[in-house]
């Protein structure tokens, strides 16, 4: 079965979270990813979060698929075979500061000179352009600075963050649709390859629905609201008998309906200021109270049984051990099992999106650093004497 991005080759330069996200997803559905590390250390995700004998269990997902390359890009040789992949590249992804790449002689200008059909992605805090361009910026910055920040967390709570790195993983998106959207272009086009310029701060403000319009045409700044939707009504948290919580959503018509239904309240069911969101959100508290006074007199399988029963959209907040034991996530084989470098077993997220003739797959887990420079060296004909003189020279490791 032939993988979708089979025959497309990326270049990753980058580290942490946002270029290697990217190129994961690339590597999940067939593309040849070239990863290139720093001589010694290696990207240093693979010493973040949980470590299992000396290497991050995160590296092991984020880099499944990937070739690993060790060199050091401040030295000529190892600038050179940069150069090399990127001529036979279709896609180079980097998020390195704005002109980091160029100091080394790596530039947009440089490299479309050697491949016009070479597509960049570049991911930085604040994209490669405006006032801001050389500021060092992270995910928790861009979400700062994009606006879910202001709006996450409880009223009377400083904003909160999600507990993942959104802002990363937003952007990596963004690029790989950027990517995608310019490859299309030179492939059915014949037109040459382009920049894809991804800000951290804009992946995370494009995302904002109508905060802007809200403010410009009726001055309203949208606040932290907690567990629940502003503007949408009913949906929130609701507490549950047992100590759980429940999520509800019961904000179209025909669905309030039935939620009320459920929870023996005809007479909110039935008024006509409520047939509708924007009356309901005028009432959102007095639903709120509702609905909430009888989820606490359920348990969550009961609160769960009868909303499902009736055709009202409703889940339980999730764990990960929630979700691991989940047969639904097993099914559809969003539950991959790897196994680590000493042979310990180990689950792993399976792969999104889901396609019916070309699906993605797992061929291998994250490579030990510089797994793979002796093969992309040969590739790029470098025969075993030169490859020895680069690793003595410390180009290469």
């Amino acid at each position: 079965m032939t993988a979708p991005l089979e025959g497309i080759r990326v270049v990753e330069i980058g580290t942490l979270i946002a270029a290697p996200f990217a190129g994961r997803l690339f590597a999940e559905f067939g593309a040849e990813v070239v990863k290139i590390e720093p001589l010694g250390t290696g990207d240093p995700l693979r010493r973040w979060r949980k470590l299992h004998r000396g290497t991050s269990l995160w590296w092991y997902l984020q880099s499944r698929n990937k070739q690993s390359i060790a060199l050091d890009l401040k030295s000529p040789d190892g600038v050179e075979i940069v150069r090399r992949l990127a001529a036979e590249a279709d896609v180079l992804i980097e998020n390195m500061r704005p002109g980091a790449l160029e100091k080394l002689g790596l530039g947009w200008d440089t490299l479309h000179a050697i491949n016009p059909k070479l597509t960049m992605v570049r991911i930085s805090g604040y994209g490669q352009t405006g006032p801001y361009r050389d500021r060092p910026g992270f995910g928790a910055i861009g979400e700062a600075m994009g606006g879910i920040r202001y709006t996450t967390g409880d009223p009377d709570s400083p904003p909160a963050r999600v507990g993942i790195s959104l802002g990363d993983s937003l952007a990596s998106l963004y690029g790989v649709i950027g990517a995608l959207m310019a490859l299309l272009r030179v492939k059915t086009s014949q037109g040459d390859g382009q920049v894809v310029d991804v800000s951290l701060v804009e992946s995370v403000f494009s995302l904002m629905e109508s905060l802007v319009p809200e403010y410009d045409v009726m001055g309203f700044v949208r606040e932290r609201s907690g567990g629940s939707l502003p503007g949408i009504s009913p949906s929130n948290t609701y507490p549950t008998r047992d100590g759980g919580y429940v999520v509800i959503a019961g904000n179209s018509d025909p669905i309030f309906k039935r939620l009320m239904q459920v929870i023996e309240r005809p007479d909110l069911r039935d008024d006509p200021a409520l047939a509708h969101n924007d009356g309901r959100v005028a009432h959102n508290e007095l639903l709120d109270h509702a609905i909430a006074a009888w989820t606490r007199t359920q348990s969550m399988d009961e609160v769960l049984r009868q909303l499902d029963a009736a055709e009202v959209p409703a889940g339980r907040i999730y764990s990960v051990a929630d979700i691991v034991a989940d047969p639904h996530y097993r099914d559809r084989d969003m539950i991959l099992q790897g196994e680590l470098p000493d042979q310990v077993p180990f689950k792993m997220p399976g792969i999104v999106p889901k396609l019916s003739d070309t699906p993605g797959s797992v061929r291998w887990i994250g490579p030990a650093l510089g797994a793979h420079t002796d093969a992309v060296l040969d590739r790029l004909a470098f025969d075993a004497a030169a490859i020895e003189r680069l690793r003595r020279k410390g180009v290469v490791q």
